[in-house]
Protein backbone atom coordinates (compact mmCIF):
# COMPACT_ATOMS: atom_id res chain seq x y z
CA UNK A 1 0.00 0.00 0.00
CA UNK A 2 2.74 2.49 0.96
CA UNK A 3 4.64 1.73 -2.25
CA UNK A 4 1.58 2.34 -4.42
CA UNK A 5 0.75 5.55 -2.60
CA UNK A 6 4.29 6.86 -2.98
CA UNK A 7 4.29 5.96 -6.68
CA UNK A 8 0.94 7.64 -7.31
CA UNK A 9 2.03 10.80 -5.52
CA UNK A 10 5.19 11.02 -7.64
CA UNK A 11 3.47 10.07 -10.91
CA UNK A 12 0.83 12.75 -10.29
CA UNK A 13 3.38 15.43 -9.39
CA UNK A 14 6.13 14.69 -11.93
CA UNK A 15 4.67 12.34 -14.51
CA UNK A 16 5.52 8.68 -15.03
CA UNK A 17 8.44 9.29 -17.40
CA UNK A 18 10.14 11.76 -15.04
CA UNK A 19 9.80 9.52 -11.97
CA UNK A 20 12.61 7.08 -11.26
CA UNK A 21 12.28 3.79 -9.41
CA UNK A 22 14.92 5.03 -6.96
CA UNK A 23 12.75 8.02 -6.08
CA UNK A 24 9.87 5.73 -5.25
CA UNK A 25 12.21 3.59 -3.18
CA UNK A 26 13.46 6.59 -1.22
CA UNK A 27 9.89 7.56 -0.37
CA UNK A 28 9.29 4.19 1.31
CA UNK A 29 12.81 3.42 2.55
CA UNK A 30 13.60 0.61 0.10
CA UNK A 31 16.47 0.19 -2.33
CA UNK A 32 15.82 -0.40 -6.03
CA UNK A 33 16.48 -4.14 -5.91
CA UNK A 34 14.02 -4.69 -3.07
CA UNK A 35 11.42 -2.51 -4.78
CA UNK A 36 11.74 -4.49 -8.02
CA UNK A 37 11.32 -7.69 -6.02
CA UNK A 38 8.04 -6.50 -4.51
CA UNK A 39 6.58 -4.70 -7.51
CA UNK A 40 8.17 -5.98 -10.72
CA UNK A 41 9.24 -2.48 -11.72
CA UNK A 42 7.86 0.98 -12.39
CA UNK A 43 5.53 0.02 -15.23
CA UNK A 44 4.05 -2.86 -13.24
CA UNK A 45 3.35 -0.42 -10.43
CA UNK A 46 1.58 1.95 -12.81
CA UNK A 47 -0.39 -0.85 -14.47
CA UNK A 48 -1.54 -2.19 -11.09
CA UNK A 49 -2.74 1.25 -10.04
CA UNK A 50 -4.61 1.74 -13.31
CA UNK A 51 -6.23 -1.69 -13.27
CA UNK A 52 -7.47 -1.17 -9.72
CA UNK A 53 -8.88 2.25 -10.58
CA UNK A 54 -10.67 1.02 -13.70
CA UNK A 55 -12.02 -2.04 -11.86
CA UNK A 56 -13.43 0.25 -9.17
CA UNK A 57 -15.10 2.42 -11.82
CA UNK A 58 -16.58 -0.71 -13.39
CA UNK A 59 -17.83 -1.89 -10.00
CA UNK A 60 -19.60 1.36 -9.13
CA UNK A 61 -20.82 1.64 -12.71
CA UNK A 62 -22.46 -1.79 -12.65
CA UNK A 63 -23.96 -1.04 -9.25
CA UNK A 64 -25.26 2.27 -10.56
CA UNK A 65 -27.12 0.55 -13.41
CA UNK A 66 -28.74 -2.15 -11.29
CA UNK A 67 -31.56 -0.19 -9.68
CA UNK A 68 -33.38 1.36 -12.64
CA UNK A 69 -34.17 0.67 -16.29
CA UNK A 70 -34.84 4.37 -16.98
CA UNK A 71 -31.98 5.76 -19.12
CA UNK A 72 -32.26 9.18 -17.45
CA UNK A 73 -31.84 7.67 -13.98
CA UNK A 74 -29.11 5.32 -15.18
CA UNK A 75 -27.13 8.22 -16.61
CA UNK A 76 -27.59 10.24 -13.43
CA UNK A 77 -26.40 7.30 -11.32
CA UNK A 78 -23.37 6.76 -13.57
CA UNK A 79 -22.45 10.43 -13.31
CA UNK A 80 -22.82 10.43 -9.52
CA UNK A 81 -20.68 7.31 -9.19
CA UNK A 82 -17.97 8.65 -11.49
CA UNK A 83 -17.85 12.02 -9.73
CA UNK A 84 -17.56 10.34 -6.33
CA UNK A 85 -14.72 8.07 -7.45
CA UNK A 86 -12.80 11.02 -8.87
CA UNK A 87 -13.36 13.12 -5.74
CA UNK A 88 -12.32 10.38 -3.32
CA UNK A 89 -9.28 9.25 -5.35
CA UNK A 90 -8.05 12.37 -7.20
CA UNK A 91 -4.37 11.53 -7.63
CA UNK A 92 -5.05 7.93 -8.64
CA UNK A 93 -7.74 9.10 -11.06
CA UNK A 94 -5.45 11.69 -12.65
CA UNK A 95 -2.63 9.20 -13.10
CA UNK A 96 -5.04 6.67 -14.61
CA UNK A 97 -6.46 9.26 -17.00
CA UNK A 98 -3.12 10.71 -18.14
CA UNK A 99 -0.58 7.90 -18.25
CA UNK A 100 -2.15 5.13 -20.36
CA UNK A 101 0.34 5.91 -23.13
CA UNK A 102 3.18 4.89 -20.79
CA UNK A 103 2.02 1.27 -20.69
CA UNK A 104 3.26 -1.36 -23.12
CA UNK A 105 2.29 -4.84 -24.27
CA UNK A 106 -0.17 -6.78 -22.12
CA UNK A 107 -0.42 -3.99 -19.56
CA UNK A 108 -1.56 -1.55 -22.22
CA UNK A 109 -4.03 -4.03 -23.71
CA UNK A 110 -5.56 -4.91 -20.34
CA UNK A 111 -6.05 -1.33 -19.19
CA UNK A 112 -7.51 -0.26 -22.53
CA UNK A 113 -9.95 -3.16 -22.41
CA UNK A 114 -11.11 -2.13 -18.93
CA UNK A 115 -11.45 1.48 -20.05
CA UNK A 116 -13.43 0.44 -23.13
CA UNK A 117 -15.75 -1.69 -20.99
CA UNK A 118 -16.40 1.26 -18.70
CA UNK A 119 -16.96 3.77 -21.48
CA UNK A 120 -19.40 1.37 -23.12
CA UNK A 121 -21.66 1.69 -20.06
CA UNK A 122 -22.12 5.38 -20.81
CA UNK A 123 -22.45 4.71 -24.53
CA UNK A 124 -25.16 2.09 -24.10
CA UNK A 125 -27.20 4.28 -21.74
CA UNK A 126 -26.98 7.19 -24.18
CA UNK A 127 -28.03 4.93 -27.05
CA UNK A 128 -31.05 3.63 -25.11
CA UNK A 129 -32.09 7.14 -24.14
CA UNK A 130 -31.80 8.38 -27.71
CA UNK A 131 -33.63 5.33 -29.09
CA UNK A 132 -36.57 5.77 -26.70
CA UNK A 133 -36.78 9.51 -27.30
CA UNK A 134 -35.80 10.44 -23.74
CA UNK A 135 -32.55 12.05 -24.89
CA UNK A 136 -32.02 14.54 -27.69
CA UNK A 137 -28.51 13.83 -28.94
CA UNK A 138 -27.14 14.59 -32.39
CA UNK A 139 -23.78 12.85 -31.87
CA UNK A 140 -23.63 10.03 -29.32
CA UNK A 141 -19.85 9.76 -29.29
CA UNK A 142 -19.34 13.47 -28.69
CA UNK A 143 -21.97 13.40 -25.94
CA UNK A 144 -20.18 10.52 -24.21
CA UNK A 145 -16.80 12.21 -24.47
CA UNK A 146 -18.20 15.48 -23.12
CA UNK A 147 -19.84 13.77 -20.15
CA UNK A 148 -16.82 11.71 -19.22
CA UNK A 149 -14.32 14.54 -19.61
CA UNK A 150 -16.52 16.74 -17.44
CA UNK A 151 -16.58 14.09 -14.71
CA UNK A 152 -12.86 13.35 -15.02
CA UNK A 153 -12.14 17.00 -14.35
CA UNK A 154 -13.38 16.68 -10.77
CA UNK A 155 -10.06 15.05 -9.85
CA UNK A 156 -8.25 18.22 -10.92
CA UNK A 157 -10.08 20.80 -8.84
CA UNK A 158 -12.23 19.29 -6.10
CA UNK A 159 -11.09 19.64 -2.48
CA UNK A 160 -13.10 18.24 0.44
CA UNK A 161 -12.40 21.35 2.53
CA UNK A 162 -13.89 23.58 -0.16
CA UNK A 163 -17.35 25.13 -0.36
CA UNK A 164 -19.06 22.12 -1.98
CA UNK A 165 -19.51 18.61 -0.65
CA UNK A 166 -19.20 15.63 -2.97
CA UNK A 167 -23.00 15.36 -2.96
CA UNK A 168 -23.28 19.01 -4.01
CA UNK A 169 -20.95 18.40 -6.95
CA UNK A 170 -22.85 15.26 -7.89
CA UNK A 171 -26.15 17.18 -7.91
CA UNK A 172 -24.76 19.93 -10.12
CA UNK A 173 -23.11 17.51 -12.52
CA UNK A 174 -26.29 15.48 -12.87
CA UNK A 175 -28.17 18.68 -13.69
CA UNK A 176 -25.56 19.61 -16.31
CA UNK A 177 -25.62 16.10 -17.76
CA UNK A 178 -29.40 16.10 -18.11
CA UNK A 179 -29.25 19.40 -19.95
CA UNK A 180 -26.45 18.16 -22.19
CA UNK A 181 -28.47 15.17 -23.40
CA UNK A 182 -31.87 16.91 -23.41
CA UNK A 183 -33.21 14.71 -20.62
CA UNK A 184 -35.74 15.38 -17.89
CA UNK A 185 -34.29 16.40 -14.55
CA UNK A 186 -33.31 13.57 -12.21
CA UNK A 187 -33.37 14.28 -8.48
CA UNK A 188 -31.05 12.80 -5.86
CA UNK A 189 -33.84 10.69 -4.35
CA UNK A 190 -34.25 8.81 -7.65
CA UNK A 191 -30.61 7.70 -7.46
CA UNK A 192 -30.91 5.91 -4.12
CA UNK A 193 -29.45 3.60 -3.01
CA UNK A 194 -26.31 5.23 -4.30
CA UNK A 195 -23.20 3.32 -5.37
CA UNK A 196 -20.52 4.02 -2.76
CA UNK A 197 -17.06 4.89 -4.09
CA UNK A 198 -14.20 3.22 -2.23
CA UNK A 199 -10.99 4.92 -1.16
CA UNK A 200 -8.44 3.00 -3.25
CA UNK A 201 -5.34 1.74 -1.48
CA UNK A 202 -3.17 3.58 -4.03
CA UNK A 203 -4.57 6.99 -3.02
CA UNK A 204 -2.35 8.94 -0.60
CA UNK A 205 -4.31 9.80 2.54
CA UNK A 206 -2.88 13.30 2.60
CA UNK A 207 -1.98 14.77 -0.76
CA UNK A 208 -1.36 18.52 -0.75
CA UNK A 209 -1.04 19.42 -4.41
CA UNK A 210 -0.45 22.87 -5.84
CA UNK A 211 -2.08 21.75 -9.10
CA UNK A 212 -5.42 21.06 -7.41
CA UNK A 213 -7.65 24.10 -7.10
CA UNK A 214 -10.38 24.61 -4.55
CA UNK A 215 -13.72 25.20 -6.21
CA UNK A 216 -14.90 28.72 -5.52
CA UNK A 217 -17.85 29.07 -7.86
Amino acid sequence: MRIRQAAVRLFAEKGFAATGIREIGREVGLNSATLYHYTGGKEELLAGVMRACMEELLRVGREALEHSADPAVQLARLVRAHVATQAVNPLTARVTDREVHALTGTNHTQVLRLRDDYESMFQQVLERGARTGQFEITDLRIARLALMEMCNGVANWYRPEGRLTVSDVQDRFVELSCRLVGSRSVHREECEPEAAALHLDSEPRDHPDDNTMEVSA
